[in-house]
């Protein structure tokens, strides 16, 4: 039986009336994303219709999924929440810590030996408070989701950006930061802006070479990084119902770095193949008796146009594979047009590593068909002129890939088979010679491609691809080769050409499993003890932010004006940086070192106006924090693009930093610093950006009249004794504005719980 059925049958049970009423309001057909957004109203039956891009909606997700690297964070905050059990059904993932170095055996051995606090921390409050907790090794968050708790017309929340995985099952699946969990682990509404729409209609179907990630790598290209920010994407057509169960959750995955709230795919009948597949027949047999509501209306796919924002198509018979890259995902090349790229714009040609796996590519048939191509090397006498490692997505594929003979395949190529965790795709990844920071060409079948992302080296050019373009491109060792076109020459000097991968969407066998890594919560937690040692520099237990002084901020002194792409990843760091994400103090180390500063274009160094030296961005900013002296961060377009990690709103915060002003935000990461008391401000008029100076000190006033869609003004003083003042605008609706007022989300949580106690 699979998790959580109860819930599941209730869920079900609500559909046709909460659509029917969805119906009245709206006074057209609807979308799938409306029908599960709808049904998911924190109050219930809707009673008006909510405008795209505009309302602030509560709605009431039926789970929240957490990583081990955001579950220290997000727990930490629930455990001040004041409630003895999650209001929700709630997982955690241990998969985020394991660093990939010599393989899986030694690496997860390795991982359990040095992560045995945080684990043991995440353990204990897990069977605390009722929690689902899965063991180190147990596999990816995302992968594990699908093949457990996703399920069709469900709405899920989890701490980690590709989240949106699960949309491959038909479900509303959203990334968001530890205090949103938070609020929901506690039974309280989860707010969203009411996204737009856009639609993918797929025509057609694939074969050959080309994959579903081939889709996902098109409408990158299509609509860049942050194309897709405020928006579901709903994915249609004939085309759709072709892909596999495990091929549309590859692509709702990558969604994230479109910018998409999420993506989604309707329930056909090859989400039921899966579900049976997965051992969740009952959830199969629940969803045939509402699926007409587990699809958009027959009309509206019809006249796209008249229901989505916006409307792209894509002919799957004619879709070529595709690589993206470098240094970003959204730099879209057909392979036609691949090599050249390569040639014109002098990145290197000789492919060092290839890598397959990780949490959007790492199913039974992503490892099947990049088995094919392996088997076929060993046939024709080639062997893999590139490094070469496999990530299996769970010990459930896992296992199973095993048992059907994979993993002995891509032995024989030279392939190496790392833990089920998330290793180079984040940057858990030893790999030897980054150090040199030597120019170099990887290739990956991973979802994220910024510089210094995999392994440190700003000078590794990163390549998005299908695991079956990987392998191809591993083998031959070269970017400039084209398996639809071109020949090898093999170890017995004949030219011979690899044919188009093959592979399944299931196994024929069924899949199998000695231990999935699940621990089931204690059934009363009330004596479970959870300890945090005040002296471990690993975990610390969180002290509340303080409430906003109701004053203007005044004086406020310029930290950084990053110029250029300001990820996450260069807010706050992943990497060796993950084993403080319980520890908010020894994180705040990393804060802003890989942001560029506009002074000087360098990273992590920043002039103190207190000294006027100059030092890191960390350092700098303790020394404001000792004087007493708060501090401004402006940045450029799409701030806080990539992970949903909360330690990039946090840490500001923590140390010191009040408020953040930029050219636009990232969709998760403005949120987190909202949850997080922080103001996050947007420029009026973007050119307003270039009259900040290295020496300003900064007012930001309006804050004593501070309200929904009205201006704050910026006064800008000069070190030559002059001023600039312009009004910036923000997107706090009341709610929002009573979490700045009081130091966060958190305070207003805990403060209602108390008067509840």
């Amino acid at each position: 039986m699979a998790f959580d059925i109860e819930m599941i049958k209730a869920v079900y049970s609500r559909y046709e009336s909460r659509i029917s009423a969805a119906r009245k309001v709206v006074g057209k057909p609807l979308t799938l994303t409306e029908k599960i957004l709808y049904a998911h109203l924190w109050d219930g039956e809707a009673g008006e219709a909510y405008g795209r891009g505009k309302s602030y909606v509560d709605f009431a997700p039926d789970r929240v999924a957490m990583q081990d690297a955001t579950a220290q964070m997000a727990l930490l905050q629930f455990m001040q929440a004041g409630r003895p059990q999650v209001a929700v059904p709630s997982t955690v993932h241990c998969d985020h810590l394991i660093q990939a170095k010599v393989g899986a055996e030694a690496d997860l051995a390795i991982a359990n030996d040095q992560n045995k606090e945080v684990y043991d921390f995440l353990a204990s409050v897990s069977n605390k408070y009722g929690i689902g907790f899965w063991k180190p090794g147990a596999g990816i968050i995302h992968q594990v989701v699908l093949e457990n708790y996703a399920f069709p017309g469900g709405m899920m929340i989890g701490t980690d950006s590709h989240t949106p995985n699960a949309g491959g099952l038909g479900m509303i699946a959203i990334g968001v930061g530890g205090a949103d969990a938070c609020d929901v682990m506690a039974g309280l509404p989860w707010e969203l802006k009411f996204p737009k729409l856009i639609g993918v209609k797929l025509t057609g179907k694939l074969s050959g070479w080309t994959a579903a990630k081939d889709v996902i790598l098109k409408v990158a290209g299509i609509l860049t990084v942050k194309g897709g920010t405020g928006a579901i994407v709903e994915y249609f057509g004939e085309g759709a119902r072709s892909l596999s169960a495990t091929g549309k959750g590859t692509i709702c995955n990558m969604g994230a770095e479109i910018g998409a709230t999420t993506s989604i795919f309707g329930y056909d009948e090859k989400s039921e193949a899966y579900l049976r597949g997965t051992e969740r027949a009952d959830i199969a047999d629940l969803a045939n008796t509402i699926k007409e509501h587990l699809t958009g209306d027959e009309a509206v796919y019809a006249n796209p146009e008249q229901y989505f924002d916006q409307v792209i198509e894509i002919n799957l018979s004619e879709l070529e594979p595709h690589i993206n890259g470098p240094f970003t995902p959204d730099l879209a090349w057909p392979i036609s047009k691949f090599a050249t790229a390569v040639k014109e714009n002098g990145w290197p040609e000789k492919l060092e590593v290839g890598l397959i796996g990780s949490c959007t590519n790492s199913s039974y048939e992503d490892i099947s068909r990049a088995a094919s191509l392996a088997e076929q090397a060993v046939e024709k006498h080639l062997i893999a002129k590139s490094e070469y490692t496999v990530t299996p997505g769970s010990e459930q594929v896992r296992y199973t890939v095993e048992r059907d003979g994979f993993l002995d395949i891509f032995g024989k190529i030279g392939g190496v088979v790392l833990a089920n965790a998330c290793g180079p795709c984040i940057g858990q990844w030893a790999r030897h010679g980054a150090e040199k920071k030597e120019k170099n060409s990887i290739i990956t079948s991973f979802n994220r491609n910024f510089a210094k992302r995999a392994d440190g080296n700003p000078n590794t050019h990163s390549f998005v691809a299908s695991p079956e373009i990987v392998t191809a491109l591993a083998i031959s060792g070269s970017l400039l080769f084209n398996p639809l076109i071109d020949t090898l020459t093999n170890e017995k000097g004949e030219q011979v050409r690899l044919d188009e991968p093959q592979g399944l969407e299931l196994p024929i066998k069924d899949f199998a499993v000695e231990d999935a890594g699940y621990q089931a919560p204690a059934e009363d937690g009330s004596k479970v003890q959870v300890l945090v040692s005040p002296s471990s520099d690993r975990l610390q237990l969180l002290e509340p932010f303080k409430p906003w002084e109701g004053t203007d901020l005044l004086g406020l002194k310029l930290l950084i004006k990053a110029k250029g792409k300001c990820t996450t990843d260069h807010i706050s760091m992943a990497g060796p940086w993950l084993k403080y994400r319980g520890h908010l103090d020894n994180i705040s180390n990393n804060m802003l070192i890989g942001a560029i500063n506009f002074a000087n274009d360098s990273a992590d160094t920043v002039k103190n106006q207190l000294t006027g030296e100059y030092g890191p961005v960390p350092a700098t900013q303790r020394a404001y924090k000792a004087a007493g002296i708060d501090t401004v961060v402006i940045g450029d377009e799409n701030y806080g693009e990539g992970s949903s990690r909360e330690h990039a709103a946090m840490e500001p915060r923590h140390l010191g930093v009040r408020v953040i002003l930029v050219k636009s935000f990232a969709r998760i990461h403005e949120t987190n610093l909202k949850k997080q008391g922080m103001l996050a401000l947007t420029f009026q008029n973007p050119a307003d950006y270039d009259l900040v100076q290295e020496d300003d000190v900064i007012d930001i006033t309006g804050l004593t009249s501070f309200a929904p869609e009205k201006q704050l003004t910026v006064v800008l003083h000069h070190a030559d004794g002059s001023e600039n003042s312009f009004q910036v605008n923000h997107t706090y609706n009341a709610q929002q504005i009573e979490w700045f007022k009081a130091g966060g989300a958190l305070n207003i949580i805990r403060k209602n719980q108390a008067k509840n106690t």
